[in-house]
């Protein structure tokens, strides 16, 4: 009689699951940069109206607001998201603070938009954020 062997050995399945972890090793901490990338990318949207009101107002007065009142925006705290508990316009920046529930990578921390004149339009530059550049928007990146 011949015995046939069916289903697969103890080495191989502990195999199998060897490779699985290292996968998951690997994989797990990209999805966490990911997810906290998506986090900041809320912060940049909520800030896009304050630049439209921000370039605006240096449009009319030819000077920067100093303040969410002065751009015609709501309170700071009023402007807010998910991840992203306040957007304030303050000493001619737009910053927008994450808290609520950010990651803890970012929670408090600030993504500011400064503000470039360029022969009277206004362009910006994020190079005063506290948020690590890795999770920084594309254009945001040194």
């Amino acid at each position: 009689m011949k015995n046939v062997q069916k289903g697969f050995t103890l080495i191989e399945l502990m195999i199998v699951v060897a490779i699985i972890a290292i996968l998951a090793a690997i994989a797990i901490p990209a999805y966490q940069d990911y997810l906290i990338r998506t986090q900041v990318s809320e912060g940049a949207v909520l800030t896009d109206g304050a630049k439209t009101a921000f370039a605006e107002f240096y449009s009319n007065k030819g000077t920067m607001p100093t303040s969410n009142a002065s751009a015609g925006l709501a309170t700071d705290t009023s402007i807010s998201g998910k991840y992203v508990s306040k957007v304030a316009v303050a000493a001619s920046v737009i910053t927008a603070t994450f808290g609520n529930e950010a990651n803890t990578k970012i929670a408090n921390q600030t993504f500011v938009l400064s503000p470039i004149v360029n022969s009277g339009s206004l362009g910006w530059t994020c190079t005063k954020s506290t948020v690590d550049p890795k999770y920084l928007p594309t254009s945001c990146r040194p």
